[in-house]
């Protein structure tokens, strides 16, 4: 699946701030994980995303939240919002909901809404990240409520950021869902500035 315009993905509207962006949400998955010496056979579904790009970020930004969700109802749904240095988003920040039949609908900054409603510390960098949203996309009467599996999925590499399992519950329509998903905060710890 391309998101964006057949996979053009802006992230600025200052040109050449883009990506080619693809993802294949729903991989059916099997392996083992050995913990300890002891090794557990594991199943599920995958989502693989990917994107190219040769500068990702405009003049104002300072990080981004991305959100991957797999519904129970066989639907999902990605959403990035980018963060400006002033408290604002980039107006290109988008979505794509994919239906059960794999039928896409596009969605811009306008048509959904990411509403923190908790927050977490980390002991090592002392980064606040988010750690809990309500998602909500009015035109798909859908609003979703959405945790961390575990608060502490901080990566402290060359540049700190959060990158986690989630769970989510809510409905669409009036009928109930949950899911689990993966989400990714960048520029909590410090401005990606400069880093793409």
């Amino acid at each position: 699946m391309e998101h964006g315009d057949g996979g053009w993905s802006p992230k600025s509207e200052e040109a050449g701030n883009a990506s080619y962006y693809l993802s294949m949400t729903r991989l059916r998955t099997h392996g083992t994980v050995t913990v300890a010496g002891s090794r557990v056979d594991v199943a599920g579904l995958s989502w693989f995303d990917h994107e190219w790009s040769t500068s990702a970020l405009g003049a104002q930004a300072i990080g981004w939240d991305w959100f991957s969700l797999q519904m129970n109802d066989g639907t999902e749904l990605m959403l990035f919002q980018i963060r400006r240095s002033d408290g604002t988003l980039e107006p290109v920040s988008s979505g794509t909901l994919v239906e059960a039949d794999g039928s896409l609908a596009p969605l811009s900054a306008t048509e959904f809404t990411i509403e923190v409603s908790d927050l977490w510390r980390s002991p090592e960098t002392g980064a606040a990240y988010p750690s809990a949203w309500v998602v909500r996309v009015p035109g798909q009467a859908l609003e979703l409520s959405v945790r961390p599996i575990l608060a502490d999925q901080e990566m402290r590499v060359s540049f700190p950021y959060w990158e986690g399992a989630v769970t989510l519950e809510g409905t669409r329509q009036g009928r109930a869902l949950q899911g689990r998903g993966f989400v990714e905060l960048t520029g909590y710890a410090r401005s990606m500035q400069g880093v793409f």
